[in-house]
């Protein structure tokens, strides 16, 4: 049975940890021979799953020709602690014959001080191609174009296209298509290879180019792109400057990786950490980035804790309320997530703004009331029947329907207010919805308690 993804990573890895650890030149260039062999993509897997130690025996024994290609494809956090293996120069050949987005990811990943460094020792063309391309901010259509592209005119025969490819022998890499412009170089659309095979080689190139593809403005944040490419089920679209003249295109393959790392960012936020977080990063380095998410949840516990202080003489009459206070303030925190996690989305994917967003608060806070209900009545039978106590199971289930609309209403508007203030969503929603759900959840319930039970 063939080895799916997965296990035939953890194969390499324990082969390649075996020959390391062995030591005996023979191995080593049977396993050097062996790395060339793979995807430069494959090689970056292996790096990012390797603690730092073995990553770096694990670089040295690739060949300076895949240094480029593999530290395209590496995750950033990898990629960095990778380039400080290396010397300006090393990083300048790597980067000589990437494309123009490639090259850019590697340098932006470099200290400020080495920047000038690694661009004084590349030749004139690939210096001036890649400061070109440093100008732009990194997630906009700027930063993710490449400049390599071909143009023709529209008002050619399909037959001179075609002898002009001929002529130039080779076509920048993942091109479908070329981009067409008039006399003053204006963007008019693209002409896709199909067409030049395909239709009468007498016929125009504004004839048969298809005018639907729009350009994108160098500024276009990159999730706007990722959404053009997904709604409109494009390969590759060209970047103009303020003049509408043609400065590079946007290819799938880069969409793919921002999606990418739209999905790590959303999945790694959730638990405060950074999508470019390297697994096997120092401990040091780990300790303190995940020590500021801890030291805000630890003062939000801290919130919760007094709340339910407060009503410790309540809790002392009524043992009860100390075990069923965990279940309010639980579903409280479910409750809001799940609506947190749609605003979130909305949001992230253009679909929610303040024209629907009114709209989605009422409907989430309905969905928060029937939830509430209808929990509150399971629930409260259930704590009336094991503490024999009628007045208990009517105190949980009126808090179970306070809490749960209130987790609806802060999952709803705390997404909302925050994207209002240029604060991440994802990043700091959870930490701020908990703590409402926990301390609401307390204090309600003990609250109710403390009037109708003691």
């Amino acid at each position: 049975m063939p080895l799916n993804e997965e296990q035939r990573t953890q194969e390499i890895l324990k082969l390649l940890q075996d020959t390391m650890d062995s030591g005996h030149a023979d191995d080593v260039a049977w396993l050097k021979e062996g790395i060339a062999d793979l995807h430069p993509s494959e090689i970056a897997d292996l790096l990012e799953s390797l603690p730092a130690k073995d990553r770096e025996n694990l670089w040295e024994l690739i060949g300076s020709e895949l240094e480029g290609d593999v530290l395209s494809h590496a995750q950033d956090g990898v990629r960095a602690r990778l380039l400080k293996l290396m010397e300006p120069y090393e990083v300048a050949a790597a980067t000589e014959n990437l494309e123009t987005d490639d090259a850019t990811d590697i340098i932006q990943d470099l200290h400020e001080d080495v920047v000038d460094e690694v661009l004084g020792s590349m030749d004139e063309h690939n210096r001036i191609r890649l400061e070109k391309a440093l100008s732009y901010p990194e997630d906009t259509a700027g930063g993710l174009m490449n400049t390599l592209l071909l143009s023709v005119y529209d008002n050619v025969d399909l037959d001179v296209v075609s002898r002009y490819l001929r002529m130039k022998g080779e076509v920048p890499e993942k091109s479908d298509s070329l981009v067409v412009v008039d006399r003053n170089n204006h963007y008019q659309g693209m002409l896709p290879f199909v067409k030049i095979l395909t239709s009468d080689p007498q016929e125009k190139v504004s004839d048969v180019m298809d005018t639907d593809i729009e350009a994108v403005s160098t500024d276009m944040p990159a999730n706007e792109i990722a959404k053009l490419f997904e709604q409109r089920d494009l390969y590759s679209v060209a970047v103009v400057d303020d003049e509408n003249a043609p400065l590079g295109r946007i290819t799938i393959d880069d969409v793919v990786d921002v999606i990418r790392d739209q999905g790590d960012h959303s999945l790694m936020s959730l638990a405060g950490l950074d999508e470019d977080d390297d697994m096997f990063a120092p401990v040091v380095v780990s300790a303190k980035r995940r020590a500021l998410w801890l030291g805000i949840n630890l003062a939000t516990a801290f919130l919760a804790a007094s709340v339910i202080d407060r009503f410790s003489a309540t809790i002392q009459q009524l043992v009860a309320l100390a075990v069923l206070m965990p279940i309010v303030a639980s579903m409280g925190g479910i409750a809001g997530s799940q609506t947190l996690t749609i605003v979130i989305r909305g949001l992230a994917i253009g679909q929610l703004g303040p024209a629907n967003s009114k709209a989605l608060l009422f409907k989430e806070i309905a969905v928060g009331l029937f939830n509430g209900i209808l929990w509150a009545t399971i629930v409260g039978l259930i704590a009336g029947l094991w503490f024999n106590n009628k007045s208990l199971g009517v105190v949980i289930g009126m808090a179970l329907i306070i809490n749960l609309f209130v987790a609806a209403f802060f999952g709803a508007v705390i997404p909302l207010l925050l994207k209002k203030m240029e604060i991440d969503p994802a990043l700091a929603g959870s930490v701020i919805l908990t703590t409402i759900t926990d301390v609401v959840g307390f204090l309600v319930f003990l609250g109710l308690a403390a009037l109708f039970l003691i």
